[in-house]
């Protein structure tokens, strides 16, 4: 085990700040509740309000305390010092998924599948968002699955007119079905990405020791949220995309997003394919909707402040991991996820020296299984939450109902990853 480092002050104030960031995402839903009460300062409000501004605005509040404490070099060479590619690409991916032609294509296939299911299209349509959409992440990655999924469901069940229980209970399911779905394969999961060559996992290992385990729990969950939709579930007038999309332009769209998510790891290129897909919505702009780039923006600046954040946080989530048993480390590992990004987690026990197989199954496991609990849980959850948030009360989700939506199909997962 490595010996504890004494943590200095920096440390010590990030913690602070990650604890303080916690208690904003759990009072956003406050702000926003403020925000009507208080009209004169309802701008200020509802900026505090919105959940995808909370870590970024704490992230800045991080560097200027870091300037104060260390100089404004230092500051400026620990927030330089930070990888940025996973929001870069989040921001990217939601961009083009969220398309017109793109949800055209998803619409229409998963409108043929609807077909083949003895229920009725809106709550066939549901089933395949939570199911088949989640499970497909492990293709078209976890952030891509989010998006077309949220999308899909916005309008058959997350509407202002569906009671909240049931609403939470679904997003509580896509959260969980996104954050476990997309370990069938070793590159579409963040919290698998961060472990996978490091431990030699490939996407035959990860199909055999948690992809079919995953699947199963994604059926489980998925059927129950329908089971409980199935008086909520319809189509609300306007929801599917109704102009006509080009077939061709349908396919240059998903071939942009297949370039995309096949250059995930090199953000040069990625920014290249993105400029071009700007100029080539541009150019067909008749069979365009406006893109959602404040809503990826958004998501993108969560995502970096949660990087900025959790990157002074090693010195007490490592040695409280080197420290669990397997068995305890999968529930503290779950528990851990909820309170930070869970593949910041997974980084941290890949640099645990002489880590036990059956203590990576657990961290790993654990890490995907409570992927749901909370926004920041998991790296896709903020995009969700960014589509579907309009469809809820005071157009916020609140953090402690999202946490109880989720209970649920978080012990389906824990319970599939711990007895299968």
């Amino acid at each position: 085990m490595t010996p504890p480092t004494p943590p200095s002050i920096p440390d010590l104030v990030a913690a602070a700040l990650l604890a303080l960031a916690l208690v904003h995402v759990l009072a956003a839903k406050q702000f926003e509740r403020l925000a009507h009460r208080f009209p004169r300062h309802a701008g200020a409000l509802h900026l505090l309000g919105e959940v995808e501004v909370v870590f970024g605005f704490w992230a800045c509040v991080l560097v200027v305390a870091l300037a104060l404490l260390q100089g404004p070099a230092e500051a400026l060479v620990y927030a330089e010092s930070r990888s940025y590619d996973e929001p870069l690409f989040v921001f990217v991916v939601m961009v083009i998924a969220a398309s017109l032609p793109v949800m055209t294509a998803v619409q229409r296939g998963v409108g043929v599948l609807a077909r083949a299911i003895p229920l009725p299209p809106a709550l066939a349509r549901t089933w395949l968002g939570l199911a088949a959409v989640s499970l497909a992440g492990s293709l078209v990655t976890e952030p891509a699955a989010m998006t077309l999924a949220a999308l899909l469901l916005a309008p058959l069940v997350f509407r202002p007119d569906v009671p909240e229980p049931p609403k939470y209970f679904a997003l509580g399911v896509l959260l969980v079905n996104v954050s476990i779905g997309g370990t069938l394969t070793s590159f579409a999961a963040p919290p698998v990405l961060m472990v996978a060559r490091t431990w030699n996992w490939d996407s035959a290992f990860m199909l055999a020791t948690f992809g079919w385990k995953a699947a199963l729990a994604v059926l489980v969950n998925a059927s129950a949220a329908t089971w409980v939709l199935r008086r909520y579930a319809a189509e609300e007038a306007g929801g599917t995309p109704q102009r006509q999309v080009p077939m061709t332009v349908m396919v240059v769209h998903c071939a942009f997003l297949a370039g995309v998510v096949l250059l995930a790891h090199h953000p040069i290129a990625v920014i290249g394919l993105f400029l071009l897909f700007l100029g080539y919505t541009q150019a067909y702009e008749r069979h365009q909707t406006p893109l959602v780039l404040r809503e990826a923006l958004l998501v993108a600046f969560f995502l970096a402040g949660l990087v900025v954040l959790g990157g002074m946080q090693h010195w007490w989530l490592q040695p409280l991991v080197e420290a669990l048993s397997p068995t305890a480390l999968f529930f503290g590992s779950i528990a851990l996820t909820a309170a930070t990004d869970n593949a910041a987690l997974t980084y941290l026990g890949s640099l645990i020296e002489g880590l036990s197989t059956e203590a990576r199954y657990s961290l790993v496991a654990g890490a995907v299984a409570g992927g749901g609990l909370t926004v920041i849980a998991n790296a896709p959850n903020p995009a969700g939450l960014a589509l579907l948030r309009h469809g809820f009360a005071d157009q916020s989700v609140g953090a402690v109902a999202l946490l109880l939506g989720a209970l649920a199909p978080t012990a389906v997962a824990a319970l599939a990853f711990l007895l299968l």
